[in-house]
């Protein structure tokens, strides 16, 4: 692990901001400084990094600005990047371009893992969809059953076919199929009950 990476996790807060404030001219993490990662990065209009320095550029064409703060990351492509997982949060209304730039603090970078029971499933019933988060993030209440990466992304293609499909519904006899989706999803999100347990008892 980098010099800049130990830093970055073991320090928080103030701290890491009196550094990086000190450092702000000449900090260029190597880009493997950020590598096994988790981290959510909220989409921000392209002006915030007009008077900002490129400081470095990927060569699949991503663009990186560091600050005092945070990451920003210019970018056409997101979710599992080489060795990290880093999630962009579109903005509302979603911007057309598919080119888009997120920023982080960097307290939101989180480790990943394939061993660790690091992350937790939620689903947006309004607007249709799932992802997930992970146990360090400071809302997370603890109720979500927390498991490994494997397990999560197995759990959530099942939840996207309970939330896209309908065919999976026609042996239930329900009238309102929004109520057995979300039964079933707040099942599989918050006990480790299989699909086929969580049917069975219906």
């Amino acid at each position: 692990m980098c010099k800049v990476n130990q830093i970055i996790f073991a320090l928080r807060g103030s701290a890491l901001s009196g550094y990086l404030c000190k450092m702000e001219k000449s900090f260029r993490p190597n880009p493997n400084s950020f590598k096994n990662t988790f981290c959510v990065f909220r989409e921000e209009n392209r002006e915030a990094v007009a008077n900002l320095l490129l400081q470095y550029e990927s060569k699949s064409g991503s663009c990186y600005y560091y600050t005092e703060k945070g990451m920003y990351r210019l970018s056409n492509h997101w979710g599992r990047l080489a060795n990290s997982k880093w999630r962009l949060e579109p903005s509302e209304p979603e911007t057309a371009s598919k080119t888009k730039l997120g920023f982080a603090n960097w307290d939101d970078f989180y480790p990943d893992n394939a061993i660790e029971e690091l992350y937790y499933i939620q689903a947006d019933y309004n607007r249709n969809t799932v992802n997930y988060q992970h146990k360090n993030n400071p809302d997370y209440d603890k109720k979500a059953i927390l498991r490994t990466s494997f397990e999560t992304t197995k759990r959530i293609k099942q939840i996207r076919n309970l939330l896209n499909l309908t065919s999976w519904a026609k042996h239930f006899d329900y009238e309102d199929l929004a109520v057995l989706r979300q039964k079933i999803i707040k099942e599989l999100i918050f006990t480790n009950k299989t699909l086929e347990e969580i049917k069975r008892e219906l």
